[in-house]
């Protein structure tokens, strides 16, 4: 299969003390993936196979739980074509 982007905002139930430190946690997870990914100011966008995306997906759940959330919202979206897309194919015209 070819190239997605999936992109991932968690909002873990924690005291607001605690969020980036759990978001951390998560962003470290996917940066230890080895998939490529770009952390933006209100998600990380990840490119990859759908499949391996969707298992980070399934354990940033987890890693937020384990870090103490009783509760994750979060929010995933996801760009498809079947030749495949890039994170640098939307956005080389705005890197300077």
């Amino acid at each position: 299969m070819a190239n997605v982007n999936v992109s991932l905002q968690v909002l873990p139930s924690v005291k607001e003390e605690n969020l980036y430190e759990v978001v951390d946690r998560v962003i470290e997870y996917i940066k230890s993936s080895g998939v490529k990914y770009e952390v933006g100011p209100m998600e990380t966008t990840m490119e990859g196979e759908l499949d391996q995306l969707l298992e980070i997906v399934k354990e940033a759940q987890n890693i937020c739980v384990k870090a103490g959330a009783p509760r994750v919202v979060s929010m995933v979206k996801i760009d498809y074509k079947p030749e495949g897309v890039t994170m640098e194919e939307k956005i080389y015209k705005y890197k300077k």
